[in-house]
């Protein structure tokens, strides 16, 4: 199995327990190359069982001293399998870990779990978003400003590897800012938390959106975009992770394959006029990308950018910067 240490660094789990159903982790190590961020976003960590001796050439440690390193918890030898049927049936809840060679004393542990903050008071993005401006591939042929909710990597190397200059904003960053660097086109990020947080970001993409800027959004960034446009968001029972979900294309037969990592979702019935749903999830029919049919505005709920993962829609990255000026 890959990909555990791309989800452990990935912004959008800041805060959670990640929770892995395949059975073995940490087979072939830690490498900071396949890094989504700087760190582990993640408050816990739970597997069925942890490779203690990894086998790769490009492995510089092992899961379990990478976390140790970082003051992460992790728990191993429960079925995660059942935890996350559970998890399916009752939906994304409240989680403490414990371990020991007693039996854990529930009540106990529930009365500490009930003393932890609300974490649907707590502003994610702000902790994830970069506090200054970052540029990438400074020589690019065009600028593309990236409004960072906690970007994954891979979307900043998705952008340079098809020649663009990225600068990479805060996700508080002002209409009038944003202009100054005389981008070509913008893309709105992944990122942790209720999208109605991000009133700052949602601003600026109105002001975006009245002049015409060429806007692409991804994850977070679909649900922005709809709410700058009006329309509503509404969080997931479970929401969806992994990279298996099935989108279909609207107007089209056409279904793809894409990784996702999302709790919230938008509303397609409260978008207003001109705004159309460009993607649905084949298995819940949830919504997963909108465009709009005069503006250069498009956004999917997806994960084009997805490594490791399903490459099925990498070629929106070619679409959105091929319709650059």
């Amino acid at each position: 199995m890959v990909g555990y240490p791309e989800s452990i660094t990935d912004p959008s789990y800041l805060g959670k327990i990640l929770v892995q159903t395949y059975p073995l982790i940490g087979n072939y190590g830690v490498d900071p190359a396949s890094f989504e961020s700087d760190r582990p976003q993640i408050a816990g960590y739970a597997v069925s069982e942890a490779c203690e001796k990894p086998s790769h050439v490009s492995s510089r440690k092992t899961l379990d001293a990478w976390l140790q390193e970082n003051g992460i918890p992790g728990i191993a030898g429960i079925d995660t399998r059942a935890l996350a049927k559970k998890l399916r049936v009752h939906g994304v809840m409240p989680g403490i870990l414990a371990a020991g060679d007693e039996p854990a004393d529930a009540a106990a542990l529930f009365k500490e779990l009930q003393g932890l903050p609300d974490p649907n008071d707590r502003d994610y993005v702000s902790e994830v978003s970069p506090r200054e401006v970052r540029i990438v591939n400074p020589d690019g042929r065009k600028t593309v400003v990236l409004i960072d909710c906690g970007a994954k990597e891979n979307i900043v190397r998705s952008l340079v590897r098809r020649g663009a200059r990225v600068v990479r904003v805060p996700a508080d960053t002002g209409f009038e800012r944003i202009r100054s660097f005389a981008p070509a086109g913008i893309v709105v990020s992944n990122g942790p938390g209720d999208p109605k947080r991000c009133t700052a970001a949602i601003r600026t993409v109105q002001d975006l959106m009245r002049a015409k800027t060429p806007i692409f959004g991804i994850c977070l960034g679909n649900q922005i975009l709809a709410l700058a446009a009006g329309g509503d968001t509404y969080k997931l029972k479970f929401g969806h992770r992994s990279q298996n979900q099935p989108c279909l294309e609207e107007g089209t037969e056409r279904c793809y394959i894409t990784s996702q990592n999302h709790g919230y979702a938008v509303d397609p019935r409260t978008l207003p006029r001109g705004w159309r749903p460009w993607f649905t999830n084949a298995n819940d029919g949830t919504n997963e990308g909108l465009f709009h049919e005069r503006d250069p505005c498009r956004s999917v709920q997806f994960h084009p950018e997805a490594c490791p993962g399903p490459v099925d829609t990498e070629f929106l990255f070619d679409r959105f910067l091929e319709s650059l000026p």
